[in-house]
């Protein structure tokens, strides 16, 4: 049953994972075990696949939206449960920028590993990623820019950090076209990634570390 809804995942079929995961709970099998054996397994294919470039952008969103359909279902269970995520992530596109088809992916691969995630949305101010994870309790600010205009402004998300006095508390990673591992260094930041996947798996590092 578990390996059926992580193939149905991998293909993609929203409706029939739905109808899965029912079943699945139906039959009395733990909610923990139906997110992490089905859905969060099949999610990690995909996500190898992707790194791979065996799939593409498109073959993700299906199989995140599959995915996000059994979660659906598992979430009040999972809270009755008192299952707690992985950890928490808030996710945004920087100041000034407005592009979000790369930080949609990168949260889609991070709840596909079971973490929470907050998305900001783009346009986001420096200050507002130090708030949201103070008040929402985030281990990890993920932050993107698509425009080398708007990558100096990743830095001050690091300065605010530190200003708040939270920056030993919360990992900072960074991500985005033009950004590159040099420039992570240079401002301080925790990570740097150049895909989806890769930044799903750091986040997961640094909220179980």
């Amino acid at each position: 049953m578990l390996s059926q809804i992580s193939e149905q995942i991998q293909k993609g079929k929203a409706k029939v994972v739905k109808q899965l995961v029912q079943e699945a709970i139906d039959e009395g099998i733990p909610a923990q075990e139906i997110l992490e054996k089905g859905l969060i397994a099949g999610m990690n294919v995909v996500g190898e696949k992707f790194r791979n470039n065996e799939v593409f952008v498109p073959e993700v969103l299906v199989a995140a939206r599959a995915m996000n359909m059994g979660a659906a279902l598992l979430k009040p269970l999972l809270s009755a449960d008192g299952v707690k995520a992985h950890g928490k992530v808030c996710i945004g596109t920087i100041q000034g920028d407005l592009h979000d088809i790369g930080k949609n992916l990168v949260k889609m691969m991070m709840e596909g590993k079971g973490l929470e995630v907050v998305d900001l949305g783009t346009d986001v101010a420096p200050e507002t990623y130090v708030q949201t994870a103070i008040e929402q309790n985030c281990q990890v600010i993920c932050c993107s820019a698509l425009l080398t205009t708007t990558m100096p402004l990743l830095a001050d998300v690091v300065k605010a950090a530190e200003a708040a006095g939270i920056r030993d508390k919360v990992k900072i990673m960074i991500g985005g076209a033009p950004v590159t591992e040099e420039f992570a260094a240079q401002i301080g930041a925790d990570a740097y990634t150049d895909d989806a996947a890769s930044a799903a798996d750091a986040a997961v590092r640094f909220c179980e570390g």
